[in-house]
């Protein structure tokens, strides 16, 4: 009745789905073994074959794991048709198969049956499966979709018998455990007679038969050892090799050199801890003439790799020379470059159905036409190929073998994996296929890490090279540099895939993947040779594999794409000789028109600039660069896209003013060209360009459409483990607790752990000061333990660095002339349609690719939006380029530093300078913006107090007057310093360039070659050399913070734009400020506050008024968008926006479900409309839409219900028998009374669904409280990232108790924990021993408190953390007892300069109007000269209320604070 059966076969399936019929994909069966038993558990047969293998051999892993070798199947097997027919017999008397993963058994045997011929009669067999009829039964968590894992057949006899099951790898005895686990699954009811279609009698007959747990028959059948005979035997198939080895040719090795030509590094994303650099620098202290790159799958690291190689190869022919001159010799040798890939080749890199990674195949470039083949490969392996792996097969390779050397690689390549897997006749059609499409550059690669596969496949290839003719050479893959490394390594592949290092190495559930020994290092020439002594040939090979390789750079001129000039510009020389006459004539074309739309007048200054600017454009060869750009731009502009008014350098060109590339006069503003493109120097022009960031893919997707997709490519990024990442990471592995792997992580200071751990203490001392010291000779400390801490710290420092991912990177596109994949190889990205460089944004120009920033620049979407929303309210079309730039209110704006929410000068310290300063030029915002960064930044108050006349301003030579006269005789601009080193000392543009680099990234031997050429050339005109030094003194100290002007004006013109729509159209820019920060709920509580400063309301959203973002009513308040409540989509707004706006306002919440589509906006929409406020309209309390009467059924649900039926009456147009639409007769619901929710229960509710408070906060009444009782900059949101600067700072904060939490300890002593919030975040506090006791009162949620307290070091028991902080509570208080408690007094500040008797007159009034008992001062302070007067009064007082406080804030000129 039960048929329990099990195989041993050749190896494993390429795909387990595949149909039986496909026998090419299923192994050959070498044992099979069953045991037939009657319905009542009793043993009926039992039989056991092996199959006597017939035109297949066994491959060698098959063999390690059953013990059967094709000898022994020979000798002892029985013919598979003999088997066929006992197993017909027994199949003849059951009813069911089962087995263990028993489908995969049905499947190799039934692909047998197809092979000989047979019908398929197993398959009309009811089956069991142990595995799946145990899943829930064993119940091991861990499944796929939250389901339990199968049970392996060890597990399961584990749970039903109480010990494991060694699993043999032998039919016969799988079968018996397998036959012990089925039956008690059936005397357990596990397995029920319902599942298999029996009744219960059946039951009871098995159980009456086997009353107790099911016995093994006692079935021993050992595992295979071979006979005397057998070993005899394979020992005279393998004489080649034994003979070989008994030869040692030490002696001839000697002055042969070796290279390693099978290496991985880094760039094998973890999978090699090898640097580049360090490769290349290994390879050459070990003499070898060459040095193979062979990443994994990709080829990110050949630029890298190749530039390396020849920077070492330039260093040692310097070093030779050197020595050759001064008589000595330099036995230092060059390094051949050679650039491969480790391809993954699978069956069909397109068939995305059935994972197949495919097998390691090394394939090498000869020369730059095969390092051309192996991109092109490696671009479809992602292209097309990749699925889960970048995967290639031999069609591809078939196409782009020119040129290429292929290698049999290691033992996870083609011909190895099938000698080990499959079978020798497989592998050796293989090696056959691969000499004939390569020839004489197909090579067989030994490898002898100490492995006994690897062995067996040398033996194999050894008699595959003599038998066809082929080389083979010595080979070690290469993973890490030194042997030491191997740990680091084995942390890396776990990091990979998410184990741990305790985990033991194998295959299988339990087990990781890992490297079975340490043997994968860069070995040097004497290792090599050593090992392979016994095979001189493999190492001479090398050197032929060297020889055949011509080396080549990848640098290269920067490709520009054609453009399409007009054909009356087109030069009929530029065809044959590549010259640029017509792009030159079409862009001189271009400018001249531009200019007249930009001038009034083309005056011959202008001319000149323009005439300069195209000779040295044409003088470079990049006049289609610039073609390129204001193509794109001015169609950008067509599309409705904004773009910036220019960023960086290029805004100093006015050629690109005149075409349209940038909107900023160059000339006016003294930009200077020469700081974009030096006439001196060819380099290529560098012009990023910002679009609003809406529109920014458009103006991408027209490029793609302009020059094809197979042209337009986005920038690899590199993600590498930083020192706290690699910290992180390692911990893990190494099951470091978490909390010991923060606190390690948290030490790490602004230095790699590299230089950290190798530096000496006084060089440490150097690089770091202060707490960063501290830090970092603990980190030493540790790092020097023998603990787990220690090894985590040690082992982190070499994987720190190592590629842990690749990303995109966020604005370089790259354009070529042709398909991309001729040039230099791509790869995909899951966020990206377009190609991605596998060369990142530091080598690809250097590549030869042209690289474009295409920026996506919040702030024009603002501007853009905020225009749309005026044009919408007041007709007016703005042109933010048309504002003018000497507008008395925007300056207004600026003068009272109310910049929040304006680009650039929106910081609290940039503020307060504005405020000072009182700008009242744009020259005035160019500099601020410049000088409003660290190192500048001190020059402010000399620039504010001589703006103001208070400093005078003074010039070390009275020609610098001229250029330093904007910026009030401070040095503020880079291109300040180029003007003046022409103006004095007569340098040329291109030497002023020159300086100013020199200058600003500090290269001290140009500085030395400068400073007399300066000096000299400035003296001969006249000027005193002590004035020059002075001059030359200052520049270098200055010029290297120095800004550029270009890039600061065109900042300062954007955010004038917004300054400037804040100030005229303060409403419509907040709207659209608030709808492009939705996103970050911290900006929009910031700006909705600034709009409450502005005296803006910012109303709740409205069915009735609001749209998808941001916008302004008819009363000018600002309207919350529907679309900042969760759980509202953009169709639901469109459907609810688009009906209001067709057929007028909703009148109701009956009307509304009425008439909006119930299937774009479902309940959850309407339930969270609701809760944000969006039916307020309609006079009903929101309580009332969630009031329930008992029905299970809210008034909400009943409205929708209502507006679902008439919807429906309307669609099957039902009329009544009066006559009438029944729509019209179905009666609205009755609303409910309710009472409103509680003002805080409401507001809980509002900011479930908004994430923020809208029609109020639940602190406002205490808002003066928080500004002025608490510690300046302490709020609730700072608790939990306290550093040590704050250590023993007594702290006041505020806020409402929204969550606690009344616990005990393990001793039973009571504690607490309670979270509250503020305005700026969230904290959360424990309460232990008497401060819990004293403290638990307030301990009530929505209660509002005053805490103050302490930092310290986080005490955990008896233990001081002392590198981890935490606030300690001292005193609670109720926030509305504050005020009165602790206020001793008020103190109002006033500018002397603004008090005017208006002012006196206002300020007495308040005083009169609220007096009380709270003593007042008046402060006089002169914040310029620094001059402070105080005024205490003596025998009056106030009363602080809200509203004395609300008044007070009214008065300009005056600040106030509490005193306490």
């Amino acid at each position: 009745m039960f048929l329990i059966f099990d195989t041993e076969t050749t190896g494993l399936p390429q795909d387990y789905n595949a149909p039986i019929e496909n026998t090419s994909n299923w192994p050959r069966v070498v044992q099979i073994a069953w045991q037939l038993h009657d319905e009542k558990g009793a043993l009926l047969e039992v039989k056991n074959f092996i199959i006597k293998p017939v035109g297949y051999s066994i491959p060698y892993n098959a063999e390690k794991i059953h013990g059967i070798s094709t000898d022994r199947a020979l000798k002892h097997g029985v013919d598979i048709a003999f088997a066929f027919e006992e197993f017909q017999k027994a199949l003849e008397r059951t009813t069911f198969i089962a087995g263990h993963n028993i489908e995969f058994d049905i499947k190799v045997w039934g692909a047998e049956y197809v092979r000989s011929g047979l019908a398929l009669e197993l398959l009309k067999k009811k089956t069991l499966d142990t595995k799946e009829e145990a899943t829930d039964f064993c119940a091991i968590p861990g499944g796929k979709g939250g389901r339990f894992k199968w049970p392996t057949l060890t597990e399961l006899h584990k749970k039903l018998f109480g010990t494991g099951f060694e699993a043999a790898h032998n039919a016969s005895a799988d079968v018996e455990a397998t036959t012990r686990c089925f039956l008690e699954l059936i005397r357990l009811n596990v397995i029920t007679p319902n599942r298999m279609g029996l009744s219960m009698d059946f039951l009871h007959a098995f159980l009456q038969n086997n009353p107790g747990p099911i016995q093994a028959i006692g079935l021993n059948i050992q595992p295979y050892e071979p006979i005397q005979s057998e070993a005899q035997d394979l020992f005279q198939q393998e004489d080649t090799i034994s003979n070989s080895t008994a030869v040692d040719h030490s002696e001839l090795l000697k002055e042969i050199p070796f290279s390693h030509l099978h290496n991985h590094t880094q760039y094998s994303i973890l999978q090699s801890t090898t640097d580049v650099g360090k490769l290349v620098k290994k390879a050459g202290q070990s003499g070898m003439p060459g040095l193979g790159l062979t990443d994994t799958g990709n080829m990110m690291a050949a630029f890298d790799f190749v530039k390396e190689v020849f920077s070492y190869n330039k260093g040692v022919e310097a070093r030779k020379k050197e020595a050759e001159a001064k008589g000595e010799t330099n036995i230092e040798t060059t390094i051949k470059p050679i650039v491969g890939c480790e391809f993954n080749v699978c069956r069909n890199h397109l068939d995305k159905s059935v994972k197949d990674n495919g097998s390691h195949v090394v394939l090498l470039a000869k020369n730059e036409a095969g390092y051309k083949n192996l991109a092109k490969m490696s671009s479809i392996a992602f292209v097309d190929g990749f699925y889960y792996v970048p995967r290639v097969d031999k069609s591809i390779i078939l196409n782009y073998k020119e040129h290429l050397i292929a290698t049999t690689g290691g033992i996870f390549g083609e011909v190895p994996n099938l000698i080990l897997n499959v079978g020798e006749e497989q592998a050796e059609e293989a090696f056959i296929w691969w000499k004939e499409q390569f020839g004489d550059d197909f090579y067989a690669e030994l490898m002898r890490h100490g492995q006994d596969e690897e062995e067996k496949v040398n033996q194999v290839l050894l008699r595959f090279c003599e038998k066809h003719g082929v080389k083979y050479f010595a080979s070690n893959n290469t993973f890490y540099l030194d042997q030491t490394d191997a740990k680091a390594h084995d942390i890396l592949l776990c990091v990979k895939d998410g184990e741990k290092a305790d985990t033991p190495i194998g295959k299988g559930r339990g087990f990781r993947y890992g490297f079975p020994n340490d043997q994968y290092y860069f070995k040097s020439q004497d290792e090599m040779k050593a090992l392979f002594a016994d095979l001189p040939d493999a190492i001479i090979t090398t050197n032929e594999i060297v020889d055949k390789v011509e080396p080549f750079k990848l640098e290269r001129n920067v490709l520009l794409p054609k453009f399409e000039i007009p054909d009356e510009f087109r030069h009929p020389e530029d065809e044959t000789d590549g010259g640029k006459r017509g792009e030159n004539a079409f862009l001189r074309h271009l400018t001249y028109e531009g200019a007249k739309k930009r001038y009034s007048e083309i005056t011959p200054e202008i001319q000149e600039r323009l005439d300069f600017e195209l000779a040295t454009i044409e003088n470079t060869g990049y006049p289609g660069y610039f073609l390129i750009v204001q193509d794109f731009t001015t169609e950008a502009r067509n599309m409705g896209v904004s773009v910036g008014p220019g960023r960086g350098s290029a805004a100093g060109s006015a050629v690109a003013y005149c075409i349209g590339i940038t909107n900023v006069d160059p000339i006016k503003y003294d930009l200077l060209f020469e700081r974009f493109l030096n006439p001196e120097r060819v380099s290529l022009p560098d012009i990023d360009i910002d679009f609003d960031d809406e529109g920014r893919d458009k103006v991408i997707q027209y490029v793609v459409n302009k020059y094809g997709a197979s042209q337009v490519a986005q920038i690899i990024t590199y993600g590498t483990m930083a020192a706290k990442s690699a910290i992180r990471d390692t911990a893990r592995v190494l099951d470091l607790p978490l909390a010991d792997a923060d606190r390690i992580a948290k030490l790490v200071p602004d230095l790699t752990l590299a230089k950290l751990l190798e530096l000496k203490d006084d060089e440490l001392k150097e690089k770091l000061s202060g707490e960063d010291l501290e830090m970092g000779l603990q980190l030493r400390k540790i790092a020097k333990a023998d603990d787990i801490s220690g090894q985590t710290l040690r082992q982190a420092r070499m994987l720190e660095g190592s590629l842990r991912n690749t990303g995109i990177h966020a604005c370089g596109v790259i354009i070529t002339p042709e398909d991309i994949t001729h040039i230099v190889p791509v790869a995909t990205a899951k966020d990206s349609e377009l190609y991605v460089t596998q060369f990142d944004n530091s080598v690809v120009e250097s590549a030869g690719l042209l690289k474009m920033d295409f920026l996506g620049l919040k702030t024009l979407t603002i501007i853009k939006d905020a225009c749309r929303i005026v044009k919408e309210r007041h007709g007016i079309s703005l042109d933010p380029d048309e504002f003018p730039l000497d507008d008395a209110k925007t300056y207004e704006l600026y003068q009272r530093g109310e910049t929040n929410g304006t680009f650039q000068f929106e910081s609290p310290g940039m503020q307060k300078y504005l405020r000072e300063l009182k700008p009242d030029t744009f020259a005035d915002l160019i500099a601020m913006n410049a000088l409003y960064r660290p190192g500048p930044l001190e020059y402010i108050p000399n620039f504010i107090r001589r703006k103001h006349g208070i400093e005078p301003i003074s010039y070390d030579l009275p020609e610098m007057e001229e250029y330093l006269k904007e910026t009030y005789g401070i040095t503020v601009y880079q291109e300040q310093v180029m003007l003046l080193s022409q103006k004095l000392a007569d340098f040329s543009k291109g030497k002023a360039d020159e300086l100013r680099k020199a200058m600003g990234k500090k290269i001290r031997a140009k500085l030395d070659e400068l400073k007399p050429l300066f000096v000299e050339k400035a003296k001969e005109k006249g000027h005193p050399e002590d004035k020059l030094n002075k001059i030359w003194t200052d520049w270098e100290a200055f010029a290297s913070y120095a800004f550029n002007k270009s890039h600061s004006t065109c900042y300062a013109y954007v955010a004038y734009q917004t300054a400037y729509l804040k100030a005229h159209y303060p409403a419509e820019y907040m709207a659209s400020v608030l709808t492009h920060n939705m996103s970050d709920i911290k900006k929009v509580t910031f700006f909705m506050e600034e709009c409450k400063r502005m005296k803006i309301p910012v109303l709740g959203p409205s069915v009735n008024e609001s749209e998808l973002k941001f916008t302004v009513n008819t009363q000018g308040a600002v309207r919350f968008g529907l679309g900042a409540i969760k759980g509202v989509g953009e169709n639901a707004v469109e459907a609810i926006v688009r009906e209001r706006k067709e057929n007028g306002k909703y009148l109701s919440i009956f009307d509304f479900t009425r008439r909006i589509d119930l299937r774009s906006a479902n309940k959850k929409t309407l339930e969270n409309l609701a809760l944000a406020g969006a039916f307020d309209d309609f006079g009903i309390y929101r309580s009332v839409y969630f009031h329930d009467d008992g029905d299970n059924n809210t008034f909400l649900s009943k409205a929708i219900r209502f507006g679902t039926s008439l919807q429906e009456g309307a669609q099957s147009s039902q009329v009544s028998l009066f006559g009438e639409e029944s729509a019209e007769m179905t009666p609205e619901p009755n609303i409910p009374k309710s009472e409103p929710w509680p003002t805080l229960y409401q507001l809980n509710r509002e900011k479930e669904v908004v994430g923020i408070y809208i029609s109020g906060h639940p602190l406002d009444d205490f808002r003066y409280d928080l500004d002025n009782l608490c510690t300046p900059g302490a709020h609730c949101g700072m608790l939990g990232i306290l550093g040590k600067d704050q250590l023993h700072r007594e702290l006041r904060i505020a806020g409402i108790v929204t969550k606690i939490e009344h616990r005990q300890t393990k001793t039973g002593k009571p504690f607490g924990s309670f979270e509250m919030e503020d305005y700026e975040g969230t904290a959360r506090l424990m309460l232990f021993g008497d401060d819990y006791m004293k403290f638990r009162q307030y301990l009530v949620e929505n209660t509002f408190i005053f805490i103050r307290g302490k930092v310290q070091n986080r005490r955990f028991g008896n233990e001081i953390k002392e590198d981890e902080f935490e606030f300690k509570v001292g005193m609670i208080d109720l926030l509305a007892d504050a005020r009165e408690r602790y206020v001793k007094g008020i103190n109002l500040s006033i500018n002397p300069y603004r008090v005017d008797e208006r002012f006196v007159d206002e300020l007495d009034g308040l005083l009169q109007r609220y007096k009380g008992k709270t003593r007042y001062r008046v402060t006089l302070l002169d914040s310029l000269e620094k001059i402070r007067i105080d005024m205490p009064s003596k025998n009056v007082g106030v009363e602080i209320s809200n509203e004395f406080l609300d008044e007070l804030k009214s008065l300009e000129h005056l600040e106030f604070e509490f005193l306490l």
